[in-house]
């Protein structure tokens, strides 16, 4: 019996293994960064990502594809073939009725194209953007105006309405395109956010915030803007690339962007008359804003499926 509660007393004595402590729970990831995790895995968004960053970066340091003047006109090379063997010189895509490089005009006229793409889908974004929240989130008479007068623009052709605002000034400058642009931009986006704020001012979380007694401008900012920007996102991303091509119609036609201003549409308009003769002063800035468009459109596309959940 000694001996028996002698081992007893040593097993009871023995240390016992301890718990393995409870895994811990994954975060839960927001609307942006599950997105972020989808894009990074999209080929399409890869894609587009890379040529656009290439595209910017021709815009902003052109310097760094070629040394040659866009403006130096030297009548000795006119319309002179492209030299495919030298690629990236100046001589590489030939020359134009002036004599001017058709590569460090591709190069440079990324700067003037992208910019005035850039810069209306920021303006039509905001004022859109504005309007449609407004619109949704008071309702009422507030809705009523903001809509009819958001029809009116609506129902004017963009192209023919810019043309018409554009013939209205005497000067071709930049900022005179970017206006045109943006005169008549902002109703799709003003319209999407609308929609989208419809949708989110009965939340909870955004009735929750009223009972609490937050502000009006609050309420917008933190709660209504935050969740309601993602479609504004995608037909943004989507419209920029009809900006450029827009602008490049407007240039085409003589009412946009003019000499000595360095731009793809100015390009594709003086090359018409030489197709014959010289068909690359026409084919090359025209395959630019054919890519240009393409990749935004890819991009939006890859947004678009990456923030809305139906889509995955």
């Amino acid at each position: 019996m000694p001996e028996a509660l002698t081992v007893k007393d040593e097993k009871a004595t023995e240390p016992t293994a301890a718990a393995p402590a409870p895994e811990k729970a994954a975060k839960p990831r927001s609307l942006w960064s599950d997105a972020w995790h989808d894009l990074r895995r999209n080929p399409l968004f890869v894609a587009s990502a890379v040529l656009i960053a290439l595209l910017l970066t021709m815009a902003f340091f052109p310097g760094l594809f070629t040394s040659a003047d866009p403006r130096y006109a030297n009548l000795d090379y006119y319309l002179q073939k492209p030299k495919w063997g030298n690629v990236f010189d100046k001589d590489w895509l030939g020359y134009d009725v002036q004599g001017r490089s058709i590569y460090a005009r591709v190069i440079y006229g990324a700067r003037a194209s992208i910019a005035v793409a850039v810069a209306v889908t920021a303006i039509v974004t905001l004022l859109g953007t504005v309007v449609g929240m407004l619109a949704g989130y008071f309702g009422g008479w507030i809705d009523t105006l903001l809509s009819r007068i958001t029809d009116i623009f609506f129902g004017v052709p963009f192209i023919l309405g810019a043309m018409v605002v554009l013939t209205s000034f005497e000067v071709r400058a930049l900022y005179v395109v970017i206006l045109a642009l943006a005169f008549l931009g902002w109703t799709q986006i003003a319209r999407v956010a609308r929609g989208s704020v419809l949708t989110i001012k009965n939340a909870d979380y955004v009735q929750a915030a009223k009972a609490l007694g937050a502000s009006t401008p609050r309420i917008l900012l933190k709660h209504i803007v935050p969740n309601a920007i993602a479609p504004v996102i995608v037909v943004a991303t989507i419209a920029l690339g009809g900006y450029i091509s827009a602008e490049a119609t407007l240039s085409f036609l003589g009412i946009g962007l003019a000499e000595p201003t360095v731009s793809w549409g100015v390009d594709i308009s003086s090359g018409q008359e030489q197709l014959r003769n010289q068909p690359s002063i026409l084919m090359i800035p025209s395959f630019m804003v054919s890519v240009t468009v393409l990749a935004f459109i890819m991009l939006g596309d890859a947004v678009r499926n990456a923030l809305d959940p139906k889509l995955r």
